[in-house]
């Protein structure tokens, strides 16, 4: 590549990338009734979170900086010192920010105790509260020892209540939950007397780390402390029984707490909806709503979710989308978080007609779905329905108001004109525009990529001009898209201009870049330019990749350069690239193709000795090759072997050896028998056997089945009881004019077998194996 790599080798002279001029109009026209002339606002920071700032100061806190302060055995006066002077402001922002970013969790707790001694009102504050118990839980344990405690306390502060709510909550967590209950009996050596409030943090904790046998014995040990359980303890305790699968249990803590005087809340009777859902007892799930009615309690989201969550994981997807589906009718004011729920686990199950059948009962009575869930079920809806009811309902959405986010559009797009629907997906594009939703470079990237997979490379240009053309600055993405459509089109002419542009606007080409390069100038034979560009790519200090090593590999391998290739091979192990199996498979497709089994078999053996597990083009190679060889039999174990080594027979897979059998006019009838038992016995998927067809055995049962086979013949010459039938040989002509097979089945054929007849026997032999 020393034509392109002259290029790079400037790189270095190239100044930093200047405001683009261009004299060309904004051009992305979607259809002929519109253009587009993007517009930026001018508001756009990239300063960071304002979440970082010191609101006093408008610097951003240095967090290396108290790190170092919170390490240092005077910690507590040097934080009161920059306190004093202002370097530190105390709200919430700030404290939230600094506790996040502590490496050491230890330190993020000795922060929040130099606050709550500042400001003991921080104790309450939920938010600081959380991010602590979080920064514990992943990055701790922090264990209350000896030393910790003398840490704490010659600096004058104490671990507080509050604070040791948090610890045991992180323990909890953690699963400590033996270390929580020794702890806490030993509470009284930290200064702290026992309270409900504690009890209640330990109870939940127990229960969170499974050991729901310890937070019963804390729980009957509060009234010897005189700590009276409160609604928090029963809940708590609830939800420990019900997670274990005992209901009951809980149902009787319900029961005890209301002659306690406490009636169950929300989170009561929702932690009993997920117990009877997880217990498969579907019924007494919604029973538990109309509970919840009877006493005016109204459910929350997490209820519904609860409902529809668990009622999906417990029964069958069909019986659960018809129970719910029934439940939201009876509903006078329609659930939107049972709606969005359902439409989630639908999605998730692939029930894309269900989908439409409950959305479009949903959007009647005035549903609109949030963008996250829309996002969600119109990628179901492109995958298994019909894309044109899938646009019809998104029109519906659209029509009554639904501002769809720039992510479900692209789908759309994307999907449009895949399928040569370009017309709708430029209608779908014009609302991107039009609702100012094309406006950074990552959504330009997007809209060039659709139009890059589409084939559509002159929309995809005119895009990235008019993003020039917006001062909208393109990063190595946008290149890197636009460079592999030219390197995979084989089009180095425009790969090079666009390899210009990048280098011109201060961008460093990655792996992906090199990447794209070689593989156009190995499509375009330029092998040697194509070495010339690795060894340049080592220069810039880009590593190579397995990928671009394949590249080379397959291209020396197409040339019939096989010493290179190997040496090459090896060369990527010498270098730290390990080799996956697409570097071994371009090595033995090359030796099955001449035949060379002894050398595919070697290259095999070190492909497995590294631990790669052969693919189907792997299994392919060497099936072909021993058909080519006419050794069927080791042809057939082979592709009978794949399902025990972890690898399922593709469509390619099956064709070809079907294809090889009936080509040589053997073993016929063995191949389809044991596929049709690997077929009967769930080893084989029925989608994989129809998409391949395994064509002669899909073409028999449909033959059969809608009875193409009696079209032109007497119903005596049908299938009889005995699996026989008697075709007339004058009566197969009309199906097939040339004689494919003779003498190949063992089932009684006439001499002059047509394609009709092996699939008639085919289906014969279906019905017998399934009776």
């Amino acid at each position: 590549m020393r034509r392109l790599s002259a290029l790079a080798s400037r790189a270095e002279h190239i100044p930093n990338p200047t405001t683009p001029k261009s004299t060309i109009q904004p051009t992305i026209q979607p259809n002929s009734s519109s253009s587009f002339t993007p517009s930026i606002s001018s508001t756009f920071t990239t300063k960071g979170n304002l979440s970082t700032l010191n609101p006093q100061s408008n610097k951003p806190i240095d967090h290396h900086y108290i790190s170092q302060l919170l390490a240092r055995k005077d910690w507590y006066l040097l934080l009161n010192n920059e306190l004093k002077t202002d370097k530190i402001s105390l709200n919430p922002r700030t404290i939230v920010s600094i506790l996040q970013n502590q490496e050491n969790p230890l330190q993020s707790l000795l922060f929040y105790l130099w606050v709550l001694n500042i400001n003991p009102l921080y104790a309450k504050n939920q938010s600081v509260r959380g991010v602590l118990a979080n920064t514990l839980y992943r990055k701790g344990p922090v264990l209350l020892t000896k030393e910790l405690v003398d840490l704490v306390r010659r600096s004058g502060c104490c671990v507080t209540e509050d604070s040791l709510c948090v610890l045991i909550g992180s323990w909890g967590r953690l699963g400590l939950a033996k270390y929580c209950a020794r702890v806490f009996d030993q509470i009284s050596l930290l200064g702290i007397g026992s309270s409900t409030r504690l009890y209640n943090a330990v109870i939940d904790a127990l229960v969170k780390s499974n050991a729901l046998d310890l937070a019963y014995l804390k729980f009957q040990r509060m009234k010897a402390d005189r700590c009276d359980p409160d609604r928090f303890t029963y809940n708590f305790l609830i939800h420990g029984v019900c997670k274990a699968g005992v209901v009951d249990e809980g149902l009787r803590l319900v029961k005890q707490m209301q002659e306690m005087g406490y009636s169950p809340n929300v989170f009561t009777y929702t932690i009993l909806v997920d117990g009877y859902c997880n217990a498969k007892r579907i019924k007494e799930a919604f029973n538990v709503l109309d509970r919840m009615k009877e006493v005016n309690v109204k459910p929350n989201d997490a209820t519904f979710r609860s409902l529809v969550n668990g009622v999906f994981h417990n029964t069958n997807p069909l019986e659960a989308f018809k129970l719910l589906s029934d439940f939201v009718d009876n509903e006078r004011v329609l659930p939107v978080a049972a709606c969005e729920s359902i439409l989630l686990c639908l999605s998730s199950n692939s029930m894309s007609k269900e989908i439409v059948l409950f959305l479009k009962k949903i959007i009647k009575r005035g549903y609109i779905p949030n963008i996250t869930t829309l996002n969600v079920t119109i990628t179901c809806l492109l995958k298994g329905f019909d894309l044109m009811e899938t646009c019809g309902i998104v029109d519906v959405l659209i029509a009554r108001g639904v501002n769809l986010g720039f992510n479900t559009y692209i789908l759309l797009v994307e999907s449009l004109y895949k399928n040569g629907k370009v017309n709708e997906g430029n209608r779908y594009l014009n609302h991107i525009i039009k609702n100012g939703l094309l406006t950074n470079v990552v959504s330009y990237n997007m809209i060039i990529d659709s139009f890059c997979k589409a084939g559509m490379i002159d929309k995809a240009m005119r895009t990235f001009l008019d993003m020039l053309q917006s001062h909208i600055f393109p990063n190595l993405v946008t290149f890197n898209t636009l460079l592999s459509y030219h390197c995979k089109t084989g089009d180095m002419h425009e790969s090079r201009e666009l390899l210009k542009m990048l280098l011109n606007h201060g961008l460093k080409p990655d792996t992906y870049t090199f990447s794209s390069i070689i593989y156009g100038l190995c499509r375009t034979q330029q092998i040697n330019d194509a070495f010339d560009c690795l060894h340049e790519m080592v220069d810039w200090g880009v590593h190579p990749n397995a990928i671009t090593y394949n590249i080379l590999i397959r291209a020396l391998c197409i040339i019939g350069d096989i010493s290179k290739a190997k040496a090459l091979l090896k060369s990527m192990q010498v270098n730290g690239v390990k080799p996956d199996v697409f570097s071994f498979n371009a090595l033995i497709g090359n030796f099955c193709r001449i035949k060379d089994v002894e050398k595919a078999q070697r290259v095999l053996v070190t492909m497995l000795t590294l631990g790669l597990t052969p693919d189907n083009f792997t299994y392919s190679a060497f099936i072909k090759m021993l058909c080519d060889l006419g050794r069927f039999k080791e042809a057939k174990e082979l592709l009978q072997s794949m399902e025990a080594n972890g690898c399922s027979p593709d469509s390619f897979t099956c064709n070809l050896f079907i294809d090889a059998l009936v080509q040589s006019g053997s073993l016929l009838r063995c191949f389809f028998l044991q596929y049709i038992k690997l077929r009967i016995k769930g080893k084989v998927k029925r989608e994989s056997l129809e998409r391949s067809g395994i064509r002669y055995l899909v073409k028999a049962l449909q033959c059969f089945i809608a009875k193409h086979i009696y079209i032109s013949c007497e119903e005596s010459y049908g299938l009889t009881e005995r699996g026989q039938r008697h075709v007339p040989s004058e009566y197969t002509s009309g199906y097939c004019n040339r004689p494919l097979l003779s003498h190949s089945l063992t089932l009684p054929l006439h001499h002059t077998t047509t394609r009709m007849e092996v699939c008639y026997t085919a289906a014969t032999a279906v019905i017998c194996l399934v009776l």
